[in-house]
């Protein structure tokens, strides 16, 4: 993968999970310079996520101590986002953005705001959403449910379709 000067990735960043680290890390990977957008907490509430959030402090501090235990400080800058778009859409020196499947929509929206402008578009990098134990992607919400842990995996008994916990097969002697 070709190595940019600078790159940009946002994101909530609630309950920071493997799936938020193999993005921020494969961010790092494609770039020297690291922008990370952190949605602020009036967009995460205008975002209406269906769990409690953590707030921008407490998230802010947990990405710190992210970076550092992993001695990428020095090569990132955290900007509070207010909106989708944050600096992306007009930050001239900018040149790829790192997304998930998940917000790959939100990055061509970002190229569009960016070629009205008269900007040249970013080169987006994808990442596939980090699957958890049961193969379905580990997100902040499934965390927040108590279905999985940060790592993705399983804390609680499947649920069957009639919506009864399944019982362990007994041991029949």
């Amino acid at each position: 993968m070709r190595k940019y000067k600078r790159v940009a990735v946002g994101g909530t960043f609630d309950e920071l999970h493997r799936g938020h680290r193999a993005l921020l890390l494969k961010a790092f990977e494609v770039g020297d310079y690291v922008e990370i957008g952190l949605c602020s907490d009036a967009f995460v509430a205008r975002m209406q996520k269906p769990h409690a959030t953590a707030s921008y402090q407490e998230r802010l501090e947990e990405l710190k101590r992210f970076l550092a235990s992993n001695k990428l400080s020095e090569k990132a800058h955290i900007v509070t986002l207010d909106d989708s778009y944050g600096t992306a859409a007009s930050d001239k020196s900018l040149e790829a953005l790192v997304v998930s499947e998940e917000t790959e929509k939100t990055a061509r929206q970002i190229n569009q705001k960016r070629l009205s402008s008269g900007l040249s578009a970013l080169k987006i990098v994808t990442i596939r959403m980090v699957p958890s134990e049961n193969c379905t992607p580990i997100s902040t919400t499934r965390i927040r449910r108590g279905e999985i842990d940060r790592e993705g995996r399983l804390l609680k008994k499947p649920v069957s379709h009639a919506g009864t916990v399944q019982a362990a097969p007994s041991k029949t002697r």
